[in-house]
């Protein structure tokens, strides 16, 4: 097998259902406008890259590497990110549509998810500790056995997080939003 290597490259409109994206090692390449949907992209590494308006719909992403990577505006529906390669895993998101995507297990702390809809996400067992939920709708998203110390949700919406089983130590929320770790209890606050 050859490991290719691609630096600074840029990649714009391809659609990877039709051209099959290369194995190997991405560093410091742009995608724009490309379909990854129901690809399968396993085992391929990218460093230092940037994702801009890409479909990352059902992605199979098995050992597959991101270290330093940006995704904005990109369409990445029940993606399971806990299948990737966990080594140095850095990913920050802009304006993403993650919703019914897993990262069950992951250790990913200061993840940043910014203007992000992240409906029905499970995160159970993960590692998000000073994370930051900048406007983000957590709907329905799974917190279960969550290191969220020193997370930040001041201006997130529609979680659900039992303070009884998660690690909240530090985490910041707003007066407004605090309901959403007082659901368990079915406290009524006017």
């Amino acid at each position: 097998m050859i490991n290719n290597y691609f630096d600074s490259e840029t990649y714009s409109k391809i659609d990877f259902t039709k051209t099959k994206i290369k194995k190997g090692e991405y560093d410091n390449c742009t995608f724009t406008n490309c379909n990854f949907e129901n690809v399968h992209a396993s085992n391929i590494q990218f460093l230092a890259c940037e994702f801009i308006d890409c479909n990352f719909s059902n992605t199979i992403l098995k050992d597959t590497a991101f270290k330093d990577v940006q995704f904005y505006n990109c369409k990445m529906i029940g993606v399971k990110f806990n299948e990737c390669d966990p080594f140095l895993l850095q990913m920050t998101f802009k304006e993403c549509q993650l919703n019914f995507s897993s990262f069950y297990q992951l250790k990913i702390p200061k993840t940043t998810f910014i203007h992000c809809n992240l409906q029905e996400v499970d995160f159970t067992e993960t590692n998000l500790s000073n994370c930051f939920f900048d406007y983000c709708d957590l709907k329905n998203t799974i917190f279960e056995n969550v290191n969220l110390e020193k997370g930040n949700f001041i201006t997130s919406m529609n979680f659900s997080i039992n303070p009884e089983i998660n690690r909240l130590k530090g985490a910041k929320f707003s007066k407004e939003n605090v309901m959403g770790l007082l659901q368990k209890y079915g406290i009524l606050v006017e």
